[in-house]
């Protein structure tokens, strides 16, 4: 059972079977039985299934609130019987990009404060260029950082695959299809963030591949909350972290629109020196592996 609400818990993040899938490194078979089995289970239908998309439905809705609760009293097990043994120092220093601090480290931590009260953190957010730098002058040992593994110096691990995804008010009546090719995608007004911006970076490196010569930006804003506070009182529309929009994706806040033929996709990953060993850094990036979406 904990196997089968573990896989709906992804596919209720990502919304996609195939994401879901890769995450998880099952096929998309292997997932779409498992959530099968479950609505066979509890006589219900938790997702509404679309032609390119899926959506939960209310009761996939509930389902969602206490598949949280039970997964979480089964990391208190794991914590309690598996891991009571695992040490950890008085504090912990490492570095996280801009998208990983927003959304996905916090909840990490305030799980892992819970179970290990005497361990404090200062935790550095920038973008993966300066994390990257901060580790290689050791002022700190290890960080999360999005999008590139390309300094032979560090050693990089994937932790989660992110997406970036083309959102828009829910209320956003253009577009029934749900889909626009890569010319309507230059035509509509974009919400983008500032020059330096690693997700912007990863956006613009994407188009030039892809022949897309540019983005109809009509507002420039330097954080994805103000680009996402944006939305929320417009029909514009904006490419951001499927991590980032997660919430307001269950709430309707937002809606995807897809791209056809295209998908802006890339890892964040556990990054370290090459050649760096630690006991503590191995337990600590598998609680994070553990826990992360909890």
């Amino acid at each position: 059972m904990k196997t089968k609400l573990h896989i709906f818990k992804i596919v209720a993040k990502s919304l996609s079977f195939t994401k879901a899938a890769e995450q998880l490194f099952i096929s998309q078979p292997a997932v779409s039985k498992s959530i099968r089995n479950l609505e066979d289970q509890y006589k219900t239908t938790l997702f509404i299934r679309k032609r390119n998309s899926i959506a939960l439905t209310k009761e996939g809705q509930a389902f969602l609130l206490y598949t949280n609760k039970i997964l979480a009293i089964y990391s208190e097990m794991d914590a309690q019987f598996l891991h009571k043994n695992d040490t950890f120092p008085e504090l912990i220093t490492f570095g996280v990009s801009t998208t990983i601090s927003n959304y996905i480290i916090p909840n990490v931590i305030s799980k892992f404060r819970k179970q290990y009260p005497n361990t404090k953190f200062e935790i550095n957010s920038n973008n993966s260029e300066t994390i990257e730098d901060l580790i290689l002058n050791e002022t700190i040992d290890f960080g999360i950082t999005e999008g590139r593994m390309t300094n032979p110096k560090l050693h990089y691990d994937k932790f989660i695959k992110d997406e970036i995804v083309l959102v828009t008010n829910s209320n956003t009546n253009a577009f029934k299809t749900g889909s626009i090719d890569s010319v309507t995608l230059q035509e509509i007004p974009m919400i983008s963030r500032e020059k330096g911006s690693g997700t912007k970076d990863i956006i613009d490196k994407f188009l030039l591949e892809n022949k897309v010569k540019t983005l109809n930006t009509v507002v420039t804003l330097n954080s994805t909350q103000s680009i996402k506070n944006y939305l929320h009182h417009s029909d514009h529309y904006a490419l951001l972290s499927i991590h980032a929009v997660h919430k307001e994706l269950l709430n309707n806040q937002l809606k995807i629109i897809e791209i056809k033929n295209l998908s802006i996709e890339r890892w964040f990953y556990f990054v370290k020196r090459t050649g760096f060993q630690s006991n503590m850094l191995q337990s600590f990036e598998k609680f994070i592996r553990h826990n992360y979406n909890f």
